[in-house]
């Protein structure tokens, strides 16, 4: 008490004022029953909290007087909205230029899946390896490295002239696009306010712009520079590879082939832009709650003051609020309580290595911590297998399966390209929508999730079923507006599910599940559009909708629970 008390002369509030802050942190009901670092990471958040959105979450300006660089007029959520971006921006891209490329290398249909795999098989490991990284080497190094790795080889995947430089080239682009989503909203959820957590789920807004971006670059490069005339020859036969035909005759080749390594290098371009905005236009302060469970209370609390100070305000947190806190704690060094100690400050800086690898050890038990997260945890793993599993098969194949059934109507390539543009500008609203749930009472994130889920599946059948240029684009926005809005709510919802300590590898692991399931279903599914156009459809429908069992069954009150 006597330490807490000597903290208040550092608030500069009256007396009776300072006496009333500290009584109501040692009495607080609230902090019954909770673990050091979740103390902290309480007062973290009423900090935040009591900022609402101030400038340093929506921009900062640059200041001298500090020693790193920070945003200039730049938007922390539009940062991270652009991993959102990059994510989709490429999936949608190897979808898009798929049938050019097969149509100049002369690889099979069955073979086409490989290049998707390839992708998945990066973003797979992207996930797993940046998923735990951010919750080791921290935020900061993970935010920057993940563009900067992407950047570099999307600059080169134009380059090759043979499909396997091209699946090497692009699985290590997916190693570097698939830490964006686990990254981009844990350092989200760490800055804003409990109440504005309907920010994650609206950070998905950039996904369907990712593809829209895609969608209308491919509509402006591939057809224009693609073999013959929307890859017909001038006596209306479709060009084939120049491998696959005499030497003399008419084919297609690198040079009259180049729309869709255009394609591929803007997108490097756009890619290498964000890293430059990233890196040295904005140098976001590194999260406090990750500064508290690595025991580095100091600098957890010089973040807070340079945020309350961007902000117009005084920073209610120091170091002696946290040190009386720590030295409070009975559980300190003990371990009696079995439970991992985190935050304990120097105390636990100056543990001995065996101890603070049983520390790290310990992190990874969070994921089971009792039947009700271990629960959660293998539910979550399920949904996001088959959500993968679905919407991989859909933005792999549904592009190939638009162009096909158009050659079928007679619609050109060009339309086909412009219908992509229509189809997925539709995904924002879907977003919007998810957002919108957050704040619905009786549905929030649960039945949103079940609710679009099923919506999802329902459409990918029922787009089996018709064929004509109308019905074709109608029933596309419908499957692209509920998928877009159950990822919303799926990837903004999980990093609450989970305390700072484990939440990059928990969002992590997870992607990386889905990730893994991503890489088979292509392979599948390449084999059965082989045999019947419809059949990666009903493939992944069926997926979608095992994702609205999995949803449902989930514990209810992790649903929109408090974030430490």
């Amino acid at each position: 008490m006597a330490e807490l008390k000597e903290a208040g002369g550092i608030l500069g509030a009256s007396s009776e004022g300072k006496h009333s802050v500290y009584h109501d942190i040692v009495n607080d009901p609230e902090m019954e029953g909770l673990t050091l670092y979740e103390k902290k990471a309480l007062l973290v958040n009423r900090e935040l909290d009591s900022h609402g959105m101030g400038k340093y979450q929506w921009y900062q300006v640059h200041d001298f007087t500090y020693p790193v660089r920070l945003m200039t007029f730049r938007h922390i959520f539009f940062l991270c909205g652009m991993g959102y971006m990059i994510d989709l921006l490429y999936a949608q891209a190897f979808g898009l230029v798929e049938p050019a490329l097969k149509q100049e290398l002369g690889f099979s249909t069955e073979e086409s899946g490989n290049l998707f795999s390839s992708f998945s098989a990066g973003l797979c490991a992207g996930a797993f390896v940046w998923g735990v990284l951010v919750d080791i080497i921290g935020r900061q190094y993970a935010f920057n490295l993940t563009v900067l790795i992407t950047s570099i080889f999307g600059l080169c995947l134009g380059a090759p002239s043979n499909y396997n430089g091209i699946l090497v080239l692009t699985a290590f682009v997916g190693f570097g696009v698939g830490g964006n989503i686990p990254i981009d909203t844990t350092i989200t959820l760490e800055f804003i306010p409990q109440n504005r957590r309907f920010l994650l789920a609206l950070l998905s807004v950039f996904q369907p712009i990712g593809v829209v971006v895609s969608s209308g670059i491919a509509y402006g490069f591939v057809p224009k520079y693609a073999c013959g005339t929307g890859g017909y020859g001038a006596d209306g036969e479709l060009l084939l590879a120049c491998s696959q035909v005499a030497a003399g005759q008419p084919c297609c080749d690198k040079a009259s082939n180049m729309g869709w390594r255009y394609l591929m290098f803007t997108l490097g371009a756009i890619c290498l832009f964000i890293f430059f905005l990233r890196f040295v236009v904005f140098r976001f302060q590194e999260s406090p709650k990750y500064l508290l469970y690595r025991g580095k209370d100091e600098k957890a609390v010089k973040v807070l003051h340079n945020i309350a100070k961007f902000n117009g305000r005084q920073s209610a947190v120091t170091m002696a609020v946290f040190d009386a806190l720590t030295a409070e704690d009975s559980s300190v060094g003990s371990g009696g309580t079995g439970r991992p100690i985190f935050g304990a400050g120097a105390a636990q800086l100056n543990k001995s290595f065996r101890d603070k690898v049983k520390i790290e050890l310990a992190r990874y038990k969070l994921l089971f911590a009792n039947t009700a997260i271990a629960r959660l945890t293998i539910l979550i793993w399920i949904t996001y297998m088959f959500d993968y599993w679905g919407f991989s098969i859909a933005g792999s194949f549904l592009p190939q399966i638009l162009l096909d059934k158009g050659r079928q109507i007679e619609v050109s390539t060009a339309t086909t390209y412009r219908n992509y543009v229509i189809i997925y500008i539709c995904g924002i609203p879907g977003v919007l929508l998810g957002a919108l749930m957050y704040g619905v009472p009786l549905v929030g994130r649960q039945w949103g999730m079940v609710f679009s889920s099923a919506m999802m599946g329902v459409s990918l059948f029922v787009f089996s079923a018709i064929n004509t240029q109308a019905s074709n684009i109608g029933i596309n926005i419908m499957e692209y507006f509920f998928q877009s809005m159950f990822n919303a709510i799926l990837y903004g919802w999980t990093p609450e599910a989970y305390p700072a300590p484990i939440r990059g590898t928990a969002c992590g692991v997870a992607s990386f599940w889905g990730r893994l399931f991503s890489i088979v279903s292509p392979l599948i599914a390449a084999h059965l559009l082989a045999k019947n156009t419809n059949g990666p459809l009903y493939l992944a429908g069926s997926g979608v909708f095992v994702c609205t069992i999995s949803i449902a069954l989930m514990p209810r009150k992790y649903m929109g629970a408090k974030s430490y």
